[in-house]
């Protein structure tokens, strides 16, 4: 074994280094992963970026190194034994694995982001639901106590509100308000918007 087999042997311990490092980003994207499925929070966000962009400095760092592995496979040349290029071609291979499974945790880190954004947008969705129905139930609510709220004098004429004078008219104002709330609750609930 001479110095062609040291610049190997060198070579794939770099390499070997190289997995332990995708096996490390492989288990921060695990806790990732079940953060953004659990309970994603703002600096969810910021982790699955960080995470982004370790794989692309660890991508373009890797990618040089099979270039080189490469010419050194192809080349024909006295400095590297044949035995060696056995190594060499072997190497490669093992080279072209940590590229393929870095690719492969980029794309499950832009998975996660859509994944957060889709679950951001869900939540943001419910509140905007249940606001929806709380001002479906009170505009008509509005609507009823603006126009008892005007105060027509009903003895100026039989049509501007004669139940002002009326006995029950408050209480039938209150129901009415009542009656429309509820039969509007009612209605949302047989919906399954709430």
């Amino acid at each position: 074994m001479g110095a062609d087999y040291l610049a190997y042997a060198i070579i794939d311990s770099v390499t070997d280094n190289y997995f332990k490092v995708i096996e490390g980003l492989g288990d921060e994207i695990e806790i990732i992963e079940d953060e953004v499925m659990t309970d994603p929070v703002p600096d969810t966000l910021h982790k699955i970026h960080a995470l982004k962009r370790e794989t692309l400095l660890l991508r373009k760092s890797v990618w040089p190194l099979r270039e080189v592995i490469s010419s050194l496979e192809r080349e024909e040349t006295a400095l590297i034994k044949k035995a060696t290029k056995i190594y060499i071609r072997d190497h490669y291979d093992h080279t072209v694995q940590v590229i393929d499974t870095v690719e492969t945790q980029r794309d499950m880190t832009s998975g996660m982001l859509d994944v957060y954004l889709s679950s951001v947008s869900n939540k943001m969705n419910e509140v905007m639901k249940v606001l929806t129905i709380f001002a479906a139930i009170f505009i008509p609510l509005t609507f009823i106590a603006g126009i008892y709220g005007m105060n027509f004098n009903p003895e100026k004429s039989p049509f501007n509100m004669p139940e002002l004078n009326w006995y029950m008219g408050y209480p039938f104002a209150l129901g009415l308000m009542a009656v429309v709330g509820i039969g509007l609750l009612i209605y949302f609930r047989r919906k399954n918007w709430f």
